[in-house]
């Protein structure tokens, strides 16, 4: 009689042991569970408010919405400048040729070797050396001079593969783009008023979205987003003092540099 009841009773504590570990083993789900959810929730949060922000600060960066990369891309800076996309395109080069031979000269040169330099360098100069010192004309001079006209063409040639933007490092390709913005933002009085404030303008947007692509690299680069921060506050001063001083030219630079002008007034937050 003891047996059974003692039996009964270790049943009865095994059964209710086992059920009471069920019941905390679901519980103990159910809160892992929501938990889980409500981590996730939080980041999803979290992750928008980051979107949000980020979509903010691009605004205020670039001066355009997203989705608006094709007005950028229209406006007369970006044709001004050259990036390094562009620049290692195989593009063929510009041939000039005369009756004693061909000069092919790249398409973009360094050192700011353009018009009336490209025009001097390879096709005035290459004649003129080749005659250089030549008083008397006989039939041996002329072939002489044939020979050294050749000679100058080919150091032609290996000039122009030199100054050749491709061969440039970093340094080399920012100062081309600068001569390039001051070219095209200048007045038609002056072609290198750098005090322009639509060449001033130009310059910041040149570096804000050169600093602005390396930040998206490089996120946690602390340093260079200050300096973006100040460059874009300098440049909407520059943009609000033209306002004051000519509103026609104000609105007209802005279409120019791919900016809205909601994005350069008010509070700006970068």
């Amino acid at each position: 009689m003891l047996k059974s009841c003692l039996a009964q009773t270790s049943r009865s504590v095994a059964s209710s042991s086992r059920s009471s570990l069920h019941t905390s083993a679901i519980l103990h789900a159910q809160t892992v569970g929501r938990q889980t959810k409500f981590k996730t929730s939080k980041l999803q949060v979290r992750a928008e408010k980051k979107l949000n922000a980020d979509a903010t600060r691009e605004y205020a960066v670039l001066g355009l919405r997203p989705g608006q990369e094709q007005r950028w891309l229209n406006c007369d800076l970006a044709k001004a400048i050259i990036t390094e996309d562009a620049l290692y395109t195989d593009t063929p080069p510009e041939v000039i040729k005369s009756p004693e031979g061909s000069v092919a000269i790249p398409r973009n040169l360094n050192y700011g070797i353009a018009g009336e330099e490209k025009k001097l360098l390879f096709e005035v100069l290459p004649p003129l050396a080749a005659e250089r010192g030549t008083t008397e004309y006989n039939e041996d001079t002329i072939r002489d001079i044939q020979v050294a006209t050749e000679n100058e063409l080919q150091k032609a040639n290996i000039f122009a593969k030199l100054v050749d933007l491709r061969n440039a490092n970093a340094k080399g390709l920012a100062f081309e783009n600068r001569r390039r913005c001051i070219a095209a933002f200048s007045g038609p009085d002056k072609s290198d008023d750098t005090g322009r404030p639509e060449v001033q303008a130009a310059l910041l947007t040149m570096q804000i979205r050169n600093l602005w692509s390396h930040l998206t690299k490089f996120r946690k680069d602390v340093d260079n987003r200050r300096g973006l921060r100040r460059l874009v506050h300098q440049r909407a001063k520059i943009l609000k003092y033209l306002k004051r001083l000519d509103r026609d030219r104000y609105e007209a630079l802005l279409p120019r540099l791919g900016l809205e002008a909601s994005s350069v007034e008010g509070e700006l937050v970068v």
